[in-house]
C-alpha cells in the first residue's frame, strides 16, 4: 500500500529542492481537476500534494529518505533500535487545494476558480457542480500504522480527517474536520481493512467515497511478527551455544521470561516457546508461539592454549 513520493513527482532520489518545486508546479497544473477531466485526476492531484508536502520539508524528507513511508507515517523510536517512545507519525491533512494555494500564492493561475473568501473550488471527485450523473467516488485508502503492542492488547484510535461537506444551499461546499474512531481488536494482522462508508468529499451529483484504512505494522525493536507467532533473535557467544544457557526475553506485556536452552545451538537451531506469541483474533485468550532464533558470536581470536583445549574437546 506504500507509495514512492519521488516517483509521484517523476523524480529520482537525488532530486534537489529546486527539482521538487519545478516538478510539483508542472504536474499540479497539468493534473488539477479543474483542468484535467480524467476520472483519476482528483486522486493524482492529491498524491502530488502529499508528495510535495513531504519532500519540500527537510525534516520529513530526511525521515522518509532514511526509513521510508513506514517510518515516516508509523513513527520511529526516538533512538532507533531502542525501546524509547515513538516519534509522532506523519499524517497528510488530505487537502490538496491547500498545498496548491500555498505553493502558488497570489500568482495562482487558477485564482478565478476560488471563492473570494479563499475556500476550496466547488469541485468534488465527480467533477464540476451541476454536471454529470450522480455517481460514487472511487474508494480512498489510507495506511493505519500500529505497534505490536496496539495489536497485542487492542486499542482505540481516533483519526481526524478533513473533507468537503455540502452547505445548506445544496450547491456549495466547505471544508470540515471529522473524527473517525477505530476500535482495534487484539490479534488484528497487517492488511486488515476498516471501511467507513461514504465519509469522503461531498458534492453535487456525487456519492461520497468510502474511506478504508489498511493496517500496517510498525517496526518493533525486539520482535518480528510471523502470522500469530513472534520471532525473537537472541545473541549468544559460541561457548554458550555449545554448552547451554538461559535466554531472557521481555514480552510485549512486560513479563521477563527465562528460557533454558540445553541443546547444542547450531546456525539452524530454533527454540519454540508455546503460547507466548500474538493473540488469536477469534480466540484472544489463546496465543501463537514465540520462536527464538540465535545469532552466534564467534571469538575473533584464540590463544594457542585455548585452541589446544578446543581441539582436545571437539576432535577427540
Amino acid at each position: 500500500m506504500g507509495q514512492d513520493y519521488y516517483a509521484a513527482l517523476e523524480l529520482g532520489r537525488g532530486a534537489t529542492d529546486a527539482d521538487i518545486k519545478q516538478a510539483y508546479r508542472k504536474l499540479a497544473l497539468r493534473n488539477h481537476p479543474l483542468k484535467c477531466k480524467e476520472p483519476w485526476a482528483q486522486e493524482r492531484f492529491r498524491q502530488l500534494a502529499e508528495a510535495y508536502d513531504v519532500l519540500s520539508d527537510p525534516k520529513k524528507k530526511g525521515v522518509y529518505d532514511k526509513f521510508g513511508e513506514e517510518g515516516l507515517k508509523g513513527g520511529i523510536p526516538l533512538e532507533f533500535g531502542t525501546e524509547n517512545s515513538w516519534t509522532v507519525g506523519y499524517v497528510f491533512h488530505n487537502n490538496p487545494y491547500k498545498v496548491f494555494k500555498e505553493f502558488f500564492g497570489g500568482d495562482n493561475p487558477f485564482a478565478d476558480f476560488f471563492a473570494e473568501d479563499g475556500s476550496e473550488p466547488n469541485v468534488a471527485f465527480g467533477g464540476l457542480r451541476g454536471r454529470g450523473v450522480r455517481k460514487q467516488d472511487p474508494p480512498i485508502e489510507r495506511d493505519l500504522y500500529l505497534s505490536l503492542e496496539d495489536l497485542f492488547y487492542g486499542c482505540t484510535k481516533k483519526i481526524k480527517i478533513s473533507r468537503r461537506v455540502m452547505n445548506e444551499d445544496g450547491q456549495t461546499t466547505a471544508i470540515r474536520d471529522k473524527i473517525l474512531t477505530i476500535d482495534v481488536r487484539p490479534g488484528w494482522k497487517q492488511g486488515t481493512r476498516i471501511t467507513f462508508e461514504k465519509e469522503g468529499d461531498q458534492g453535487p451529483n456525487v456519492i461520497p467515497a468510502d474511506i478504508t484504512f489498511v493496517v500496517q505494522e510498525k517496526l518493533h525493536p525486539r520482535f518480528k511478527r510471523a502470522g500469530d507467532n513472534l520471532i525473537y533473535v537472541a545473541a549468544i557467544p559460541l561457548g554458550k551455544a555449545l554448552v547451554g544457557c538461559t535466554v531472557e526475553v521481555k514480552t510485549l506485556d512486560g513479563r521477563l521470561l527465562n528460557i533454558p536452552v540445553n541443546d547444542v545451538v547450531d546456525p539452524k537451531y530454533r527454540k519454540v516457546v508455546p503460547g507466548e506469541g500474538m493473540p488469536l483474533l477469534r480466540e484472544p485468550a489463546r496465543k501463537g508461539d514465540l520462536v527464538i532464533y540465535f545469532d552466534i558470536a564467534f571469538p575473533k581470536q584464540l590463544t594457542p592454549d585455548k585452541k589446544k583445549l578446543l581441539r582436545n574437546a571437539l576432535l577427540c
